[in-house]
């Protein structure tokens, strides 16, 4: 077995593990109740998908899900747990069965379709021959950095870059007003109503 064989073998194992890890973890946030495990478990996806998306020298989409899947949707939704209860509502007939038939449909049809897409690294994949070309012939007489990657995204398609950036922002900023803050949030309220019905239930009964 040649160096070049051994390093390709060593990246399909890597990429067989990674996908292994998770589907076990899909299937786990799809059995589990507990909205916090849940959650905890989502930013675990997210972590692993980036180390798959770096290993599929993805590195732009990984720091992506890295930042936003694993960092501010998994802060997001512990927030949004404030305002909900801890356990999720076991589900019975067919909302159980639809939701399977539905996902089972939709990855048939990828994995159809993934059989016209060009071969892992293949050197005349339309990636290798069109506009790719091109940056990589560009990027450093031009920008002066050796990542490719970063100079596009900072450089090449910075406004795109910066447009996404307000996008996450803004949707950080109206969730977190849609929460509220302190004694006026909506979760505060919601405890306060809570301990009002307990109080006065406790003095019904006595």
């Amino acid at each position: 077995m040649t160096g070049f064989e051994g390093a390709t073998l060593a990246i399909d194992l890597l990429n067989i593990t990674l996908l292994t890890i998770l589907f076990v973890v899909a299937i786990a946030i799809a059995r589990l109740r507990s909205l916090f495990a849940i959650v905890m478990l989502s930013g675990i996806y997210s972590l692993v998908s980036a180390t798959w998306f770096v290993a599929l020298d993805a590195v732009d989409v990984a720091f992506t899900e890295a930042a936003v899947g694993a960092g501010i949707s998994t802060a997001l939704f512990l927030g949004a747990m404030v305002l909900t209860s801890r356990t999720a509502k076991a589900e019975k007939g067919a909302t159980r069965i639809v939701p399977l038939l539905v996902v089972i449909a939709t990855g048939a049809v990828l994995i159809y379709a993934t059989i016209d897409l060009p071969g892992f690294g293949d050197p005349t994949s339309p990636a290798n021959t069109g506009v790719g070309v091109d940056f990589i012939e560009r990027t450093y007489p031009e920008i002066a950095i050796p990542n490719i990657v970063t100079a596009v995204l900072a450089s090449y398609r910075g406004f795109d870059t910066l447009g996404e950036v307000g996008v996450v922002f803004a949707a950080g900023l109206a969730v977190s007003l849609l929460l509220g803050f302190g004694e006026r949030s909506l979760g505060a309220s919601v405890r306060r109503e809570d301990r009002l019905t307990a109080i006065k239930k406790d003095e019904e009964e006595s």
